[in-house]
C-alpha cells in the first residue's frame, strides 16, 4: 500500500500538498511578490564596492541572491531574505570592523546637502544633534551620486513615547538641536517627525531588525523596548536635502513649497519668506502633533507651541529664545511629574483610574527603593 502525501495547511488555503507549497512559493518568487525590486537592484550592483569597503549588505543583495525558501516547504514571511527595503534610498548594512549596524544613503552630489551634513559631522558639540557622517564613498556606477555612510538610526517615536520625562527629554535635545544649527546659519527647511530619528542602542541591547523594528535580527522573534527613562536617548536631525546655509549677513530669506510639512503658511514658490521662521513652525508642529495633541498631561508644552506656530512669521521666536523660554519653564516642573505617565486623551475615565493606580503604585517602590538604598 503507497503511503499518502505529507499535507500543509497554509492560512486561508485548503490542505496542499508538499509538492503545492513548494510550486506555490516558487512561483510567488518568480512573480515579484518577493523578488528584488528595480530600486534593490541598484544596492546589489553595489554589494562587492560596499564590501570591499568594509560594509556588508544583508544576504538578500549578494549578486546572485537565491532566495532560502525555494526547495524548502518555509513560509517566506518568516525568512529574512524575503524581507524589502522601506526606503529605497537609504541602505541598512554592517559595518564589518566594528559589527555595528550603519545606514548608507544614496544623494545627489552636486546639491548644499553634501557640504551641509559634513560641516556639521566636523563639530564636535554636545549641542549639536545632526547625524554624525562615517564616510562618504563615490557611487561606483554614477559620477553624481554619492553613498553617505551614518549610523544607524531609529525613527523618534518608534516605540512610542511613554513618561512625560521622555517627551521633556525629547524637547530639550530638539530645540537644542535646531538652536545649534540656526547659531551656524543653516535652516534645516524639512524638520518634521520623520526627519527626528534617534540613536536607540541602549533601548535594544541585544538588537533588532533594520526593517522589521519589532522583531530580533533575525526576525525569528519578537523584541521589546526597554523604557527611555534613564538610559541615554540621542535624538538626531537627518535629511539636509532642502536646507540652506547662509552667509554671515545674508538675507535668509528663499523661495519654494517645499518639506513635509504642508501647514506652514508661508509657503510659496514666488513670494520669499525667512527659511528660519519656517524651521520654528515645523518644529513647534512636531510638539503639538507628537504630544499634545495626543495626551492629556502635557500642558507645560502649550507656552512654547503657540509661540511657535504663530501665522505670522515675525511674530515668531528665534529658536535661540524659544530655547530660553522653555529652559526657564523646565525648572518649574516638579520631578515627580518626569517620571509620570503620559496619559491619552481618548482613554476612557474608568482606564485612566486603573492606569493611575498602578502608576502611583510605581512611583510608591520608586522611592521606596530611594530610601532603602
Amino acid at each position: 500500500m503507497s503511503t499518502s502525501t505529507q499535507q500543509t495547511k497554509l492560512p486561508g488555503h485548503a490542505f496542499l500538498n508538499d509538492d503545492d507549497v513548494l510550486l506555490r512559493y516558487t512561483r510567488l518568487t518568480e512573480e515579484g511578490l518577493y523578488s528584488l525590486a528595480p530600486q534593490e537592484i541598484f544596492w546589489q550592483e553595489r554589494y562587492r564596492y560596499l564590501k570591499d569597503r568594509g560594509y556588508l549588505l544583508r544576504p538578500r543583495y549578494a549578486p546572485g541572491w537565491k532566495p532560502s525558501w525555494i526547495g524548502t516547504r518555509r513560509d517566506p514571511t518568516y525568512c529574512e531574505d524575503s524581507i524589502r527595503l522601506i526606503h529605497y534610498q537609504v541602505m541598512d548594512a554592517t559595518r564589518l570592523s566594528t559589527c555595528e549596524s550603519v545606514a548608507i544613503k544614496s544623494f545627489l552630489r552636486h546639491g548644499q546637502e553634501l557640504q551641509i551634513a559634513q560641516y556639521f559631522a566636523s563639530i564636535r558639540d554636545e549641542r549639536n544633534h545632526c547625524v554624525p557622517i562615517h564616510e562618504i564613498l563615490v557611487d561606483p556606477h554614477d559620477s553624481d551620486l554619492g553613498l553617505m555612510v551614518m549610523p544607524y538610526l531609529r525613527p523618534c517615536n518608534n516605540p512610542e513615547f511613554s513618561t512625560v520625562g521622555d517627551v521633556i527629554e525629547f524637547v530639550d535635545q530638539t530645540l537644542e538641536g535646531l538652536t545649534f544649527m540656526h547659531m551656524h546659519r543653516v535652516a534645516h527647511r524639512d524638520v518634521a517627525v520623520p526627519n527626528i530619528m534617534m540613536d536607540a542602542k541602549t533601548l535594544y541591547p541585544t538588537g533588532h531588525h533594520p526593517i522589521r523594528l519589532g522583531y530580533t535580527p533575525d526576525t525569528l522573534y519578537p523584541v521589546t523596548a526597554l523604557p527611555r527613562a534613564g538610559r541615554k536617548v540621542r535624538y538626531l536631525f537627518i535629511d539636509f536635502g532642502l536646507s540652506a546655509r547662509f552667509p554671515e549677513g545674508a538675507s535668509t530669506y528663499v523661495v519654494g513649497d517645499v518639506g513635509r510639512d504642508a501647514d506652514v503658511p508661508e509657503l510659496s514658490d514666488h513670494v520669499p519668506y525667512d527659511a528660519f521662521k519656517v524651521d520654528i513652525y515645523s518644529l513647534g508642529n512636531v510638539y503639538f502633533t507628537l504630544f499634545f495633541q495626543k495626551y492629556k498631561n502635557v500642558e507645560f508644552l502649550q507656552s512654547i507651541i503657540e509661540p511657535m506656530k504663530r501665522v505670522r512669521p515675525e511674530q515668531r521666536p528665534t529658536a535661540e529664545q524659544t530655547l530660553r523660554d522653555w529652559q526657564r519653564n523646565r525648572a518649574t516642573l516638579s520631578d515627580s511629574l518626569f517620571r509620570w505617565r503620559l496619559v491619552p486623551r481618548s482613554e476612557a475615565p474608568i482606564e485612566r483610574v486603573v492606569n493611575d493606580t498602578v502608576a502611583v503604585a510605581w512611583e510608591g517602590i520608586y522611592h521606596l527603593k530611594k530610601l532603602v538604598g
